[in-house]
């Protein structure tokens, strides 16, 4: 089966500046739970393009880490970028980015498109657990992004 995961939050930020964070590969760091020991293991990423691989470690449960390989697939500046997975522990990874100036900032939409493996299997294990995990990965990064960019609670 394949889901889909869909979050919209607006910040009182200029589109420039949300943009200029978000197209900062390293800055994922800080957008994702401490507990997930997440770790980009090509230090010098630098700016984002289209085309770019991206490697990650990051632990999903305790003592089991996984390998992540990326790819920036499309990139139109100041508007989207897409990342989808090379390599990883999901079937399908497609995480749109998508970023809309309005009257009061930037208003930030994450779609992510994505499906297990091991078919009814991986279907299970999402409905007791990666579902849940993934809202609380899009919760805390929803209250991260307030907190980098000076909004109150």
């Amino acid at each position: 089966m394949i889901y889909q995961l869909l979050r919209h939050q607006e910040i009182n930020s200029s589109i420039e500046n949300v943009w200029s964070y978000f197209a900062t590969p390293a800055n994922l760091n800080e957008l994702t739970p401490e507990n997930m020991r997440f770790e980009i293991l090509d230090k010098q990423v630098g700016k984002m393009y289209a085309g770019q691989l991206i490697a990650y470690r990051i632990q999903f449960m305790p003592l089991i880490k996984s390998r992540w390989l990326t790819e920036i697939t499309h990139v139109q500046e100041q508007a989207y970028f897409i990342d989808e997975q090379r390599i990883g522990p999901y079937r399908l990874w497609i995480h749109e980015h998508r970023f809309e100036s309005t009257q009061h900032g930037t208003m930030i939409t994450d779609q992510v498109t994505y499906a297990l493996p091991f078919g009814i299997l991986g279907d299970l294990v999402h409905a007791v657990w990666v579902g849940k995990k993934l809202k609380q990965i899009f919760d805390y990064r929803y209250k991260k992004i307030k907190t980098i960019f000076g909004m109150k609670e």
